[in-house]
């Protein structure tokens, strides 16, 4: 009779507990493309997804694709060394910027033929390789005609209490028969970061 009677009291302090541990931050979903957070300090994913955006229609407008003798050609995208202070997914950069060239129709990029020798894709390479000994072939690897590099670089200047931070995207478009760059572009973007006062 007693246990029955203090059940209610019981059941509403568990409510209560419960209630207390719910979180209390809020979600909301957000444009990807969009800056929701600036920091000075640092340069979002999409700032750098921006400045891809920009180098890629100069590299497309600037007709530096349209010089291959046979059109879509060859591309193999290179390394973007990043010498910022910051963890940047450079293999995310690189998707992007594949993805827009490949769709000009100007342009495929190889998946075979990578850095150091390494494919990028080596179930296609071996594929290729199999089925040409298959065939009592030699495998023949298509080299690209062009070779695209990358560099992201991080420039600070202090003064008194305020430090500028400049980030410089780099592209290169390479012909690999030549080795000389055939296009070269960069984009900046600036930042101003004021470090707040001492209070005494």
């Amino acid at each position: 009779m007693k246990l029955k009677s203090s059940l209610p009291f019981v059941l509403a302090a568990l409510a209560l507990a419960f209630s207390g541990c719910e979180s209390t931050s809020e979600v909301k979903a957000v444009d990807p493309k969009a800056n929701q957070i600036i920091n000075a300090d640092q340069i979002s994913p999409q700032e750098w997804a921006q400045a891809a955006d920009k180098l890629i229609n100069n590299l497309i407008t600037s007709g530096a694709l349209d010089r291959a003798p046979q059109i879509p050609a060859i591309m193999g995208v290179s390394r973007i060394v990043n010498n910022t202070q910051q963890q940047v997914d450079t293999d995310a950069l690189v998707k992007k910027i594949r993805v827009a060239l490949n769709q000009t129709g100007k342009v495929i990029t190889t998946t075979t033929v990578g850095l150091g020798g390494k494919a990028e894709d080596p179930l296609a390479k071996e594929a290729a390789e199999y089925a040409a000994a298959m065939g009592g072939e030699k495998p023949v690897t298509q080299m690209p005609y062009w070779t695209l590099s990358g560099k992201l670089l991080e420039d600070r200047i202090k003064s008194g209490a305020s430090t500028q931070i400049t980030y410089t995207f780099q592209l290169s478009l390479t012909q690999v028969k030549t080795g000389l760059a055939q296009w070269e572009a960069e984009e900046q973007i600036s930042k101003v970061a004021k470090r707040p006062g001492v209070g005494w």
